[in-house]
């Protein structure tokens, strides 16, 4: 029973980590139809813009911080500068220039921070916790990050169902053209949804990345976050939390019970088999729509 609690709590925090990939890449998709690739790229090189903080500073919550408003700035600064000149060309266009930002931003990083593994600080300890004489397995660094995953996405919602700029960006991702003739400014609220989503982008790489990190940490967490996004629909936020937590939930299983060399074949399995039998997601109703 105890090894039963500590794989699903464990597996509940590492799907949580693949649910804030998993809602960053939703939030691009449902309004520019692109599946920004360099979006852990993106997450990498703001957990090394708060690395740089903590060593000059000596405080992890300020690089935290940091590194939030660092992919709000970089979501935003990419829409504008280079996701805006592929618009409304071939799809095949949007995903050649988000690898290319995947490979620029990555090799980017190696020329500035080094390709070796540098070492990045928990924000609490990592000794387990325990409830009475039941070691659950988890530790407060993953209470944290089972907290923070869960704020931000309900601080999504709430943004989207009950304020403006929501109403705006959902009027956007529904019918662009018809939001811009009801007067709403579409290129600020594709810029709007990229920023938030750098922001999700950064808060999962600061989960991520400790206690090690270097240029390609990113690269399976993202897999695994896309992973996520499509078992639960890729047009349903709340799909990309329940898929994130499916997935850590099995890939825990996997690796307590079976062997952790199984992992990926799961993870992959999952994939598969929701392509096959729910192509728009398990929690996907919205019907298919012309964009």
């Amino acid at each position: 029973m105890q090894e039963f609690i500590q794989l699903t709590l464990g597996g509940i925090s590492f799907g949580l980590i693949y649910a804030a990939i998993g809602l960053s890449l939703v939030l691009i998709w449902r309004g520019t139809r692109v599946l920004n690739y360099a979006q852990g790229a993106m997450a990498m090189l703001t957990s090394y813009i708060a690395l740089a903080v903590v060593n000059r500073t000596g405080s992890y919550w300020l690089g935290f911080v940091v590194a939030l408003a660092s992919g709000l700035v970089l979501g935003a600064l990419i829409e504008r500068t280079v996701v805006r000149q592929v618009e409304n060309k071939p799809p095949l266009n949007a995903v050649i220039v988000t690898i290319g930002l995947l490979i620029l931003l990555e090799g980017l990083a190696g020329v500035i921070f080094g390709v070796s593994n540098r070492a990045f600080p928990y924000a609490y300890s990592v000794i387990g916790l325990s409830l009475g004489h039941t070691h659950l397995g988890i530790t407060r660094n993953d209470l944290l990050t089972g907290i923070a995953v869960l704020i931000a996405a309900g601080l999504l919602a709430v943004m989207f169902r009950f304020t403006s700029i929501g109403l705006r960006l959902r009027a956007t991702a529904f019918n662009a053209q018809v939001a811009r003739l009801l007067g709403v400014r579409v290129g600020r609220m594709l810029t709007l949804g990229w920023a938030l989503a750098g922001l999700l982008g950064a808060l999962a790489g600061l989960l991520v990345v400790p206690p090690m990190i270097n240029p390609n940490i990113m690269d399976a967490p993202f897999v695994l976050g896309f992973t996520a996004a499509v078992i639960g629909g890729l047009e349903s936020p709340a799909g990309a939390v329940a898929g994130g937590l499916i997935l850590g939930v099995g890939l825990s299983y996997t690796d307590g019970y079976l062997n952790p060399n199984l992992e990926s074949l799961f993870g992959l399995g999952a994939l598969v088999l929701v392509l096959m039998l729910r192509p728009a997601g398990l929690f996907s109703s919205a019907s298919a729509r012309r964009v």
